[in-house]
Formats: C-alpha cells, structure tokens, sequence
C-alpha cells in the first residue's frame, strides 16, 4: 500500500519547494523500544541489533564474542559509569552505519550534559611500548595489547557517540572513543564524538588507522595518542563551539605521549604516528576563568615523552585562543626532535609559538580537513526509518533539488529525500 505525502521545504533564499512524496505505508513507523541490561556476549556468540528497536542502555555489555548493529540503529544509554560497551581481546563489534542511516548513541534524555555515560571501548591484541600488556582504565581486570599489528576488533562506520566521558575521578574516566591496542585490520571511519567529559578519542598504543573523524566540545583533548601508538589519523575536525568551556587543567587539540604517563622511558616502540589533514576550531570567545574553567586550548598540539609526530596540512583558526601553537616539551621527556608538524595557526596564541626542538614550519594557506566529509552528521527532520530514499532524477539537470534542511544540489549523489521542482520524489 501507498500514499501520498505533501511537502513544503524552505530553501536558504526563503522560497517555498513543494512535492509530493510516494511513500509506502507504515514508512513512518515507530521503532520497538528494548532495555539492553548489562551482561557479556561470550566467545564464539552473536548478538544482533537491529534498527526497527530502539535500545536502551541500561549496564556495561562487555563483547567476548561478536556484536552486530545495524545501521540507522539509535542506543539511548542511561546515566552513569557503568553504562558502556567493551570490547575485549578477541571479541568483534560491527557497527556499520551509512551517511543515510547513521548508528547513534546518546543520553536517553534530551539536553544531557557531558559525562552522562560512558562510552565504546576496544581492546585489540596490536603492540604496546615495550611490548608489554595493558590494563583497562576503567576496569583493570580486563587487559589489552599483545604482538599482533593486523588483530582485527571490527569495524565503527558512521557512527555517532554523543554525551560521553563519566568518570570516578580524573585518573578513571570514559573517552568518547577509547582504542587500546586495537591493530590495524580494524575499519574505523565516519566518527562523529559531541559533548564528551574527557578526550573525544584516545589510543593506548595499537596500530589501528582512523579515517575522517569529527570531535565537538569534548572537555579534555580532543585527539590523544600514548602507549606506543602507530597509526595514521587521517581527515580529522576538532570544534570548540561560541560559548564552550571546560574545567579540565590542560585541554589540547593534541596530546601525545611516547610511553603510558611518561613512566618508562626505557621502553622500546613509543608512539611514531602520522596525522593528515587536521583542523582545530576554537570558536569560543568566553571568559570562564571565575568559575576555574578554560575556553582556550593549553597547546594546539602537544608532543612529548619520547613521542615522534608527522603532521602535514594542520589548520589551526577561530575566534579563540590557545597558549602555544606547538610544544614538544615536558619535565618527563621531551617529544622526539625527529618530529614535523606543518600548521597554518590563525588562533590569538598567548604563548610562544613553538617550545622545544623539531621540524615545525607554521606556513600560510593549509587547508586542513574537509568539513564536507561530516554533511552526514546533521541532524535530519524526519524518521531514519525513511532516510534511504532515492530521488527519481529527470534527465534534465537545469533545475536544482533541494533535501529537507533547505541545502541546494545540482544532482545529488547520496541517498535521501530530495525535492525537485515539479517532479516526485519516490520513497523506496
């Protein structure tokens, strides 16, 4: 069964597009509601979530075994610390949502702040510094690491992680994203991390590669490296929004350390990583420092304690401040004077622009990272249920389409709802 759906979209000049949808019947159905309480899935189990449920997070699902989750899926975690999802050594999680249909997961009430809940968490069996294993900060029960460069946890695809960061105190606490030893057989693309109470994403040694990712107002750093890391971040966005502020002591755009807290110098394999194309946005403008709190990053990138970094195309601008552009110095060590970073920084800096030895060039005209890549983390007005829709497109490309946010395209590529001025758009 079918029918029709009339549709008024406001275009950004103000002009009212009508069109008529042909949408089948029960398109717009409300997904089933399911309380995920907290167990583990075990080794050689499944679990499967789909996007006809909305779940509720409602304990720690630790993932032994393998977890599924659809794309378009919606996981609404309760408040506190123990509302996360681990996945451990060996286990896999499939989280493989698409630009149309993202994965989302988010405080289970509107305006949540900051530390709501925990976050995702996976543990891979790819080196450490020194070789050595890893616990958990969360649960020191649960180790990570091992000598396996390619171990593959999965694959995080377009997905959304909102509310982030509970803690016990500042030495336990969630990251939005928290990558422990994870290798390089592992797909993580298409992240989107808002609103977290510590570092958007964190890598605790590993090899894993992290492509296009998207951090806004996340309290402490907003990309951190330790452990030994060994990767490539490729296409990453850090924003800190007109009236953000944080009470961390020493938030970062980039925090790197070569060995865990800078403890063991002595080991071999400290952090040796690549970042490609990396914007830092500090739009903040307020001053907090009544109440104790920063609206201004300590360093836009910060390496030390025996960490090597390559970072080219680096873009640092907004209304905001930062202290240094770049420090590679610390009372536990250094950061490696093999180091290059290339940054075009257009923030007010309060510091000097670079500390310490290494190859740093601040030149003009870096174009830093694509906002483009992260259209897919707009909000969209109508159920996800209804998202892969196709628009029937004319021959004709004399006239323009519009989506429902009122965005103009020529011909667009990606699946959604599309008007196009005296055609019909045809849900699928």
């Amino acid at each position: 069964m079918k029918r029709n759906v009339q549709l008024r979209v406001l275009t950004k000049r103000g002009a009212m597009l009508m069109g008529s949808l042909l949408m089948t019947a029960g398109a717009l159905q409300a997904a089933t509601p399911e309380t995920i309480s907290g167990h583990t899935i075990a080794a050689g189990t499944e679990e499967h979530w789909t996007a006809d449920k909305t779940y509720t997070l409602a304990g720690p699902v630790r993932v032994q075994g393998k977890l599924t989750i659809d794309a378009g899926t919606t996981i609404l975690a309760q408040e506190g610390f123990d509302k996360y999802i681990l996945v451990e050594r060996g286990g896999q999680i499939f989280a493989e949502g698409t630009a149309a249909a993202p994965i989302t997961f988010k405080a289970d009430k509107a305006d949540a702040p900051s530390s709501y809940w925990g976050g995702i968490i996976i543990n891979g069996y790819a080196p450490l510094a020194g070789g050595t294993t890893g616990t958990t900060e969360i649960d020191a029960n649960i180790p990570y690491g091992g000598d396996n460069a390619a171990d593959n946890s999965g694959v995080l695809a377009y997905v959304k992680l909102i509310n982030t960061g509970a803690k016990v105190n500042k030495d336990v606490e969630h990251n939005g994203l928290t990558l422990n030893g994870v290798g390089n057989g592992t797909r993580i693309e298409n992240i989107y991390i808002a609103t977290g109470g510590d570092d958007a994403i964190e890598f605790f040694g590993g090899t894993v590669n992290v492509t296009n990712l998207l951090a806004v107002d996340c309290e402490d750093d907003c990309f951190d490296f330790t452990q030994g890391y060994r990767g490539t971040l490729r296409n990453a966005y850090a924003v800190w929004s007109e009236d953000f502020s944080t009470d961390e002591g020493d938030p970062r755009g980039i925090e790197a350390d070569g060995n865990l807290d800078g403890n063991y110098p002595e080991q071999n394999g400290q952090s040796d990583f690549t970042v490609e194309n990396v914007t830092f946005e500090n739009r903040s403008t307020v001053d907090a420092s009544a109440e104790g709190r920063k609206s201004a990053w300590d360093d836009i990138v910060k390496a030390r304690r025996g960490a090597r970094i390559t970072l080219t195309n680096g873009l640092a601008f907004g209304a905001g401040k930062a202290g240094n552009a770049v420090d590679l110095t610390d009372s536990k060590g250094e950061g490696l004077a093999s180091s290059t970073v290339n940054l075009t920084n257009q923030l007010e800096l309060t510091s000097d622009a670079v500390n310490g030895e290494g190859n740093v060039t601040l030149p003009e005209g870096n174009t830093g990272c694509n906002y483009s890549l992260f259209d897919w983390v707009a909000e969209r007005p109508v159920p996800t249920a209804i998202d892969n829709v196709i628009a029937e497109r004319p021959e004709s490309q004399d006239k323009a389409y519009y989506d429902l946010m009122g965005r103009r395209y020529e011909r667009p590529t990606q699946p959604g709802i599309y008007i196009h001025q005296g055609k019909k758009v045809v849900v699928k």
